[in-house]
């Protein structure tokens, strides 16, 4: 079964433009402020840190709660595994342009994720009394370019075929996980504020981007799914 080639009701080429373009331009901003160390978002990202930090140091059960939601329930690997499952179903129902192109994204995503990581190479907060601990630079952060890419292209696919109820059902999950598992890390004390808000902002446009690419060349890649 081929997917279908026109763009569904429920995804606008104008909403995907206006998403990709204001996510793209606020995405460069920051990074931008981040790489030349702007002063007033560098303060910003200081009171933020430290300030959940002193809640956090006094607040060991809530630790242990953002611990497991961030390394277990909304970490990348575990919605990587959602997406591939999805991908599974989308490959046995014949749907295979589809699938190597929700893999392709997700693929890009995480070399974008890492060259602008090694390109920043933004410096952890660093504490005297560690809540938790991450690797490798700071921005963006990848849990939270991660949930909005995966949950982005979740939608999608809700969106070209199945209920409004299903569509509502991973609105919801997905708001959930992205705005939680940023805030998670910013808690945890591994992810300055403006790690995780350009890590939403550019999962954000990677997603309307693919989206919107793909309705655009869907007759073209639906020869894709041929066997």
């Amino acid at each position: 079964m081929r997917p279908p080639t026109n763009t569904p009701p429920t995804v606008r080429p104008p909403l995907l433009h206006a998403v990709a373009a204001g996510s793209g331009v606020a995405a460069v901003v920051a990074l931008v402020l981040v790489a030349v160390a702007w002063e007033p978002l560098m303060a910003a990202d200081r009171a933020v840190a430290e300030g959940l930090h002193a809640d956090a140091v006094r607040s060991p059960l809530t630790v242990r709660l953002a611990r497991v939601l961030t390394d277990w329930v909304w970490d990348p690997w575990t919605l990587r595994l959602l997406l591939f499952a999805v991908v599974a179903a989308l490959w046995r129902r014949g749907e295979r342009g589809v699938a190597r192109w929700l893999l392709l994204v997700c693929g890009a995503a995480a070399l974008v994720q890492q060259g602008l990581k090694a390109l920043v190479d933004r410096e952890r907060p660093r504490w005297p009394d560690p809540v938790d601990s991450a690797e490798f630079a700071a921005f963006p952060s990848g849990h939270a370019l991660t949930a909005a890419v995966v949950w982005g292209l979740l939608w999608w696919v809700a969106a070209r075929a199945a209920g409004a109820v299903t569509v509502r059902a991973v609105v919801v999950a997905g708001a959930v996980s992205t705005v939680g598992v940023g805030l998670t890390r910013v808690y945890l004390g591994v992810h300055w504020f403006s790690d995780v808000l350009g890590g939403w902002l550019l999962g954000c446009c990677l997603a309307a981007v693919a989206v919107g690419w793909y309705e655009r060349r869907g007759p073209v890649l639906g020869r894709l799914d041929a066997p």
